[in-house]
C-alpha cells in the first residue's frame, strides 16, 4: 500500500511539472520566438541564463576586433564552432546554422547573440545587413519547423 501511494504521489509530482518551462520569469517574455533584434536592453549573461533555463542552444560571438566581412565570418565559425570546411561566405554560415542541426534531430530552440559587429568602412552597412538577412533566413527556416530562433546583435 505504501509502494502504490509513493508511486501515485511521484506520477502526481512529475505531472505538475510544465511541459514547457515558464517564460513569465524570464528577460525574453516579451520577445517572439523567431526574430532578429538588437540586444538593447538585454545582457549577454541574462540571455544565457535564459537559454540554459529553457534548454536551448547558446551561440555567441563577440565580433569587437572584426575589421571585414572575412574576419566577421572567421569568427562567426571559430566561436559557433562551425566545422573546419566551413566555406566562410555568407551562404555557408546560413547552411551552418540550419540544415546540419536539423538533420542532426529535434532541436530545442536557439538563443544567438552577435555582440559587436564592426560599422566601419570594410564592413558597411549593406555587409551588415546582409549578415543579418543571414540570421532573419535562419529565424525563418526554424519558424517554419515551430522551433524557436531569437538573435541579438549590437553594433560597435
Amino acid at each position: 500500500m505504501k509502494r502504490d501511494l509513493f508511486l501515485t504521489t511521484e506520477k502526481a509530482t512529475e505531472m505538475d511539472k510544465p511541459l514547457r518551462p515558464d517564460m513569465s520569469e524570464s528577460p525574453i517574455k516579451g520577445v517572439r520566438s523567431n526574430i532578429v533584434q538588437s540586444i538593447r536592453a538585454f545582457r549577454v549573461s541574462d540571455l544565457q541564463e535564459t537559454a540554459t533555463a529553457l534548454g536551448h542552444h547558446f551561440l555567441y560571438a563577440n565580433l569587437a576586433t572584426a575589421q571585414s566581412k572575412q574576419d566577421v565570418l572567421d569568427m562567426i565559425a571559430q566561436q559557433f564552432t562551425f566545422p573546419q570546411h566551413f566555406g566562410k561566405n555568407f551562404d555557408a554560415l546560413y547552411d551552418c546554422m540550419t540544415d546540419p542541426l536539423h538533420k542532426s534531430g529535434p532541436q530545442p530552440g536557439f538563443i544567438v547573440v552577435l555582440e559587436h559587429i564592426p560599422a566601419n568602412g570594410k564592413f558597411d552597412k549593406e555587409a551588415r545587413e546582409q549578415l543579418l538577412d543571414i540570421f532573419r533566413d535562419t529565424a525563418d527556416f526554424w519558424a517554419d519547423r515551430k522551433v524557436p530562433f531569437r538573435c541579438f546583435y549590437s553594433f560597435r
